[in-house]
């Protein structure tokens, strides 16, 4: 039997390789690997339980450290693990540096590389996601694209090998859960905390999150929102905020991490959902609510080209007319047209099946 060795380091990785992980255990023999790149309670034994993900069969513990030493140390452990099992395939998700470390790892030891979320680009290489997402794919045998956009880029590049567009993973993933999540009864926990009309915040980029004017910038920007904020905020983030700026919160509630389900819902009962995170900006579409980015770049550059994200950076006059905007945006509106069809799993593992045959 083939052997596949899934590497993933950060929670949405785990996520997205949940319903392709079903199928190619049906398959194939997998061995999930989990560099530890995110190391929280949030990849507690509680968070696999929740979403019915299989537990990792390695777990490398890497931990933070600088871009450069936490590479490397995945590097290094990984290449263990391949010599370990001598797997016929290796699968790479998204743009984190574990993604990076596995792709460049197992081109060098001559293994297939299959990409998942290929071709994206946000074309600002400040962000270290850009780089990464770069270099995987430039050394990725299967590339499965989420959409027209991402094979532009490919062929752009002059990237070769096997591109396929098969539509986004989350968008199967959300697909699976939405339909089981009751929004309103999973907030009742939230009590006090959650009003009638409220936006959903989250940010976690370190441009955002380590630069204290940029954070203010942001804080200052939510106070004049027409609606109450709830903030789901990293405890490192929390407590930068209640320290410097605590007496000025106003109309902003923060509240601890929430988990993938939790997140669903609070998106599914915002007005608008806001935030720096790529993977949000997608679900926010796929939930037919709007949503403002705290960013100067997207690679999910379709949902701004159709007025269903709007890029606001740290300007608060961006934001007022965005928010003006948004509001009064008509779900109609949300086709979910974009992305595919929900069915990227099943075409990825196809793809895997004739490429291994």
């Amino acid at each position: 039997m083939n052997k596949i060795v899934t590497i993933v380091g950060a929670r949405p990785q785990f996520i997205k390789c949940k319903l392709i992980s079903e199928k190619i255990r049906k398959e194939y023999s997998e061995i999930l690997v989990h560099t530890g790149q995110h190391y929280d309670e949030n990849m507690s034994k509680s968070f696999f339980d929740l979403l019915e993900i299989p537990e990792p069969d390695e777990n490398l513990g890497i931990g933070s450290g600088s871009h450069a030493k936490q590479t490397a140390h995945m590097m290094i452990s990984i290449e263990s693990v391949l010599n370990k099992y001598k797997p016929d395939m290796v699968i790479i998700y998204g743009d984190t540096n574990s993604t990076l470390a596995g792709a460049l790892v197992a081109a060098k030891m001559f293994i297939p590389v299959a990409h998942v979320e290929a071709g994206l680009r946000s074309f600002d290489k400040r962000m270290p996601e850009e780089l990464n997402r770069i270099c995987a794919d430039h050394y990725s045998d299967l590339l499965f694209c989420p959409g027209e956009g991402a094979i532009t880029n490919l062929k752009n590049e002059n990237i070769s090998g096997h591109i396929y567009d098969v539509g986004d993973i989350m968008k199967d993933v959300l697909l699976n859960y939405s339909n089981k999540i009751d929004a309103k009864e999973t907030l009742l926990k939230f009590n006090g905390i959650v009003k009638d009309k409220f936006y959903f915040l989250t940010i976690h980029r370190q441009e955002n999150t380590d630069n204290i004017e940029r954070l203010e910038s942001i804080i200052n920007i939510l106070k004049e929102a027409k609606h109450p904020v709830v903030f789901a905020a990293h405890p490192r983030t929390r407590k930068i905020i209640e320290k410097n700026f605590k007496k000025s919160l106003h109309n902003i509630s923060i509240i601890d991490p929430v988990n993938y389900l939790e997140s669903i819902a609070f998106q599914k009962e915002s007005e608008i959902v806001l935030t720096d995170s790529g993977g949000i900006q997608k679900e926010a579409y796929y939930l037919k609510k709007p949503c403002i980015t705290f960013r100067n770049s997207t690679e999910w550059i379709e949902l701004i080209e159709t007025k269903h994200n709007v890029l606001v950076d740290v300007d608060i006059d961006k934001f007022r007319n965005a928010e003006s905007m948004l509001l009064n945006k008509p779900a109609a509106d949300y086709d979910n047209s974009l992305y595919g069809d929900g069915k990227a799993a099943d075409k990825i593992v196809n793809h895997i099946k004739e490429y291994l045959h």
